[in-house]
């Protein structure tokens, strides 16, 4: 059986792209996506595997600004001739689903969420970027509701869904109306350890709106006398360094190697955003690192309240500000090495597995 394998982008290396690679290890053959910045993949198994781009690849600063483009990736992705394979598996959180079939192949979708923007988080992107009126706010939200006609469109040429969690299959059923089965992404588990712990608390995301970074560093502005370091990139890195106090640590990008240890040494990881699944929970408690997190979307599948972690019930500053005064109270209760066995089951080897069980089921079928 010929495969393929379709992801939307490859400019960085992120959660989808950790999936990704599983789906290149089991099956080394070519890879279909929109763009390709080699230079953010050296030192990874992407950096010598035959990738097709589409013709976004060759518009000016499509490297960096592809995003602008976005009004042209549909018609990108429905432009790679993919009829040579049995097989076609797309790890899809935009347009990587929407490839063309033909009724002689069989076309699987890991989908890590329905476009946000284009769906849940269509108002707060308007919001976020100042496009609630005006001749770009109409723009903008004409060329969303096109995608959001082509998104379901799409979504009917999938053969089979696979969602990363019951909290995405749920938007699968409501935006697709289709039935997704539910295997959750791999995490390398193996590579966190436990070390002793030490008195700060850590967060590491994209520095995006949507994360909540800055709720997180406003919180600890407000507790002086707790420390927090925060990891990550991105262009609300400037406004969260002008709000963080003598308490807060801002590091930027840092190393594989930086994060496994601070993570390890970390008092607990706090996590302010709605994740459709949310890898850095599971690294966090691979670490055995207690997880403070936003209660919503995919932290409920993998933080068990009170065992590996706590809630707190708004993105608000007092919400979390008492979410962290209540896991002061009751640190000394949790286990880190329950914490530890708990992540287990997001093993990258048990996420291999059930793709191999599924897909052998799809060819028997």
């Amino acid at each position: 059986m010929k495969i393929a394998l379709v992801h939307d982008w490859l400019d960085t290396f992120a959660g989808s792209e950790k999936v990704l690679e599983s789906l290149y290890e089991l099956y080394k053959t070519e890879i279909f996506t929109l763009i390709y910045n080699k230079e953010n993949f050296r030192d990874t198994i992407f950096e010598h595997a035959n990738i097709h781009t589409s013709f976004i690849q060759k518009l000016p600063f499509a490297k960096t600004k592809f995003r602008n483009y976005l009004p042209l990736f549909p018609f990108a992705i429905e432009q790679f001739d993919l009829s040579n394979y049995d097989i076609i598996i797309s790890s899809s959180h935009a347009v990587a689903k929407g490839v063309l079939s033909n009724t002689n192949q069989i076309h699987i979708s890991y989908i890590h969420t329905p476009i946000r923007y284009a769906w849940d988080l269509y108002f707060q992107y308007l919001n976020d970027n100042n496009l609630e009126r005006g001749l770009r706010s109409f723009l903008v939200k004409y060329f969303l509701h096109k995608i959001r006609i082509w998104d379901y469109i799409s979504s009917q040429r999938v053969d089979y869904f696979i969602a990363n969690s019951n909290h995405v299959a749920k938007r699968v059923k409501k935006f697709y109306n289709r039935d997704a089965k539910v295997i959750y992404p791999p995490v390398d588990v193996d590579k966190f350890y436990i070390s002793k712990k030490d008195d700060f608390y850590i967060t590491i995301s994209r520095l995006v709106p949507y994360k909540k970074v800055d709720l997180i560093v406003e919180t600890f502005t407000k507790l002086k006398n707790k420390k927090l370091i925060v990891i990550g990139d991105g262009p609300q890195l400037k406004k969260i360094k002008s709000i963080a106090t003598d308490n807060i640590e801002i590091l930027g990008y840092q190393p594989d190697h930086i994060i496994k240890e601070l993570l390890s040494k970390a008092k607990a990881f706090v996590f302010a955003a709605e994740e459709d699944f949310g890898i850095l929970p599971v690294e966090a408690q691979a670490s055995g690192t207690p997880v403070i997190a936003f209660k919503k979307g995919g932290v409920l599948e993998t933080v068990i309240e009170n065992k590996t972690g706590i809630f707190f019930d708004s993105q608000t500053l007092e919400s979390l500000k008492n979410a962290i005064i209540r896991f002061e109270k009751q640190v000394d209760n949790f286990d880190l090495s329950f914490i530890r066995k708990h992540s287990l089951k997001f093993s990258k080897e048990r996420f291999k597995k059930e793709i191999i069980t599924f897909i052998n089921e799809v060819i028997h079928k």
